[in-house]
């Protein structure tokens, strides 16, 4: 029993068609299917620069270890916090509180603290000099002789100031890799003298470049750590003082909850009141993160959305624009043989098919884009992952047949003997 041939001929005339039509009106095809363009790129650039960030944020966290819970007196990134009003009136933590902690929670490992220097210092900036070399774009902080051990900060070279050294104020630092290649571009640090907002430190050793960051800077690449008592001494009032805890291997959850209960104790919290500080873990901070991305992105669907519908609509009318003009070639189509689903596929295939090609042109434009990023600022990765590209092909060929389908119909419709004698 032989098959009906039709279906397979009229599907590859349908293909023949479409691509016709469209090559045959360029900019009309162009200008229609310019707010598919828009909203495609839109998604698909935010999406990539989101992705680029959160991996890059993931990556800083995780490098400080899987175990390490942090605290602060207020919400948000220590070098930037978002202090809301009701967290004016807290009161910083306490360096010596770390040891406290260590003693009173048996979950604990180790514990290390933290001490940033804002970069305006009585009106004068905070800079790192050696010789001709100047760098303004320092992050001096104190920390304790165990620092990068707790954060699992490794160093490319030198060695950490010790315990001892740290007692007795000694005047050494460790460099960011950022920091030391730019006041050491031959690589030579170790036991060089620099000066640091007026003190003379001698370098003892320089430390990895980090994997991630925020929009692809990592604070700790720009930092000049010192002893923890220099800058208690000579910065008496700063107030941004951060604990790192390292928990026991798999005591994480015991950790945070003995900590959690020691702090309240030690700020003479009552069993009714709010905790007056901030305890976070790497993947907290993440979860975070990724509530504000899911935010984003939805805005970014909203917006993106509008252009969409606008491509939409303007699909629908140039294909019933298209009807209107194809209105003898449809009758004669007809007259040969073609049913009506032969005419809805022609139809739903050409709004489809043009809406699919704003998909790859909006695609494509948000991959330059990214390029261009990449180029300009290489931490920060823009490449468009596989399912944004995945969904903006998607939704534009959706797109064009669900506004191709009312056209498709209205011309499958059409009398044939009606078509024939349209002029």
């Amino acid at each position: 029993m032989k098959t009906d041939p039709r279906p397979t001929r009229f599907n590859r005339e349908n293909l023949d068609f479409a691509l016709a039509n469209i090559l045959a009106f360029k900019f009309r095809s162009l200008l229609t299917i310019l707010g598919i363009i828009v909203g495609i790129v839109t998604v698909v650039l935010v999406a990539s620069v989101l992705v680029g960030v959160r991996r890059n944020i993931a990556l800083l966290f995780q490098e400080f270890g899987p175990n390490n819970i942090f605290a602060y007196h207020l919400n948000g990134d220590p070098g930037n916090p978002t202090v809301k009003p009701e967290e004016l009136t807290r009161k910083p933590l306490r360096a010596e509180f770390a040891r406290l902690l260590l003693d009173a929670c048996p979950s604990l490992e180790d514990t290390a603290v933290q001490i940033m220097v804002p970069n305006l210092v009585d009106s004068r900036a905070v800079t790192a000099r050696y010789r001709g070399a100047e760098n303004t774009n320092i992050q001096l902080q104190g920390a304790t002789w165990n620092f990068a051990q707790v954060t699992n900060a490794e160093l490319e070279s030198g060695r950490a100031y010790t315990r001892e050294e740290e007692r007795r104020r000694a005047k050494l630092c460790l460099l960011g890799a950022n920091v030391a290649a730019s006041l050491f571009p031959g690589g030579d640090a170790l036991g060089k003298n620099i000066v640091v907002d007026g003190v003379l430190y001698t370098v003892t050793g320089v430390f990895q470049k980090r994997k991630g960051g925020f929009w692809g800077e990592n604070r700790q690449d720009n930092v000049v750590m010192v002893p923890l008592k220099i800058v208690e001494m000579r910065y008496p009032d700063l107030e941004t003082v951060v604990l790192y805890c390292q928990a026991r291997p798999g005591a994480r959850s015991a950790a945070f909850d003995e900590m959690e209960g020691e702090l309240r104790r030690l700020r003479g919290l009552g069993a009714d009141e709010e905790s007056d500080f901030i305890l976070s873990t790497a993947d907290s901070i993440i979860g975070q993160i990724d509530r504000i991305t899911m935010l984003v992105q939805t805005g970014t669907l909203a917006i993106s959305g509008l252009g969409l519908l606008v491509g939409g609509v303007g699909v629908m009318n140039i294909m019933l624009m298209s009807v209107t003009q194809r209105t003898r070639e449809i009758g004669v189509r007809k007259a040969v043989g073609a049913r009506r689903r032969d005419i809805v596929w022609q139809f739903l295939l050409e709004a489809a098919l043009l809406t699919t090609i704003g998909g790859i042109l909006g695609v494509t434009i948000a991959g330059l884009i990214g390029l261009i990023l990449a180029w300009f600022v290489p931490n920060l990765p823009a490449a468009p992952p596989a399912w944004a590209v995945c969904s903006g092909l998607g939704v534009s060929t959706a797109v064009g047949l669900l506004f191709g389908l009312w056209p498709a119909v209205k011309a499958a419709r059409l009398d044939p003997v009606d078509a024939l004698r349209y002029e």
